[in-house]
Parts: C-alpha cells; sequence; structure tokens
C-alpha cells in the first residue's frame, strides 16, 4: 500500500472522516473538562463553527465561485503555487 496516494477505498474515507469527529470532539470534551465553563463551550462551537466555513471557502468557494483555474490537494499545495506564482 502506497502511503502518500490518494485513498481509493470508500470504506476508509468514511473511516478516516470519523476518527476526524473523534478527534474534535475528544479535544473539545479534554478542553472543557479543563476550564468547565459555558464560556469554553461557546467558544470550542465557535472555534469548530469557523474552521468549517474556512475549509468550505478554500476548498469550494474558491473553486467554484472564484475562477481558480485549478483544483488543489491542501493548505500547502496552495501555498507553493502562491509561492512559485511571485517569482
Amino acid at each position: 500500500m502506497k502511503l502518500s496516494g490518494d485513498i481509493q477505498n470508500v470504506r476508509l474515507l468514511h473511516v478516516k472522516g470519523w476518527l476526524f469527529l473523534l478527534i474534535a470532539l475528544m479535544a473539545a470534551a479534554l478542553l472543557v473538562a479543563e476550564s468547565p465553563r459555558l464560556t469554553t463551550v461557546l467558544l470550542c462551537a465557535l472555534l469548530a463553527w469557523a474552521a468549517a466555513r474556512f475549509y468550505y471557502y478554500l476548498f469550494y468557494v474558491l473553486e467554484k465561485y472564484a475562477g481558480r483555474d485549478r483544483p488543489y490537494a491542501g493548505i500547502l499545495d496552495e501555498i507553493r503555487h502562491l509561492l512559485s506564482r511571485r517569482k
């Protein structure tokens, strides 16, 4: 199995997605356990919402509505592309 390639198995893609959700929920639970206040819960919710909207912006809005000429593989790929355009 090639580790640097894209995941082709749909079942593995779903497992990966659910693992990301589990990581996020565990991190939020640990933060709330560390500081059990309503402010902490609200800030965790705001962080999750804003991060999801930024992700949507990066991988959907830029490609579909902002006239990007190519899809990209992630944030590091986009940074490399932007830096290479400046040269």
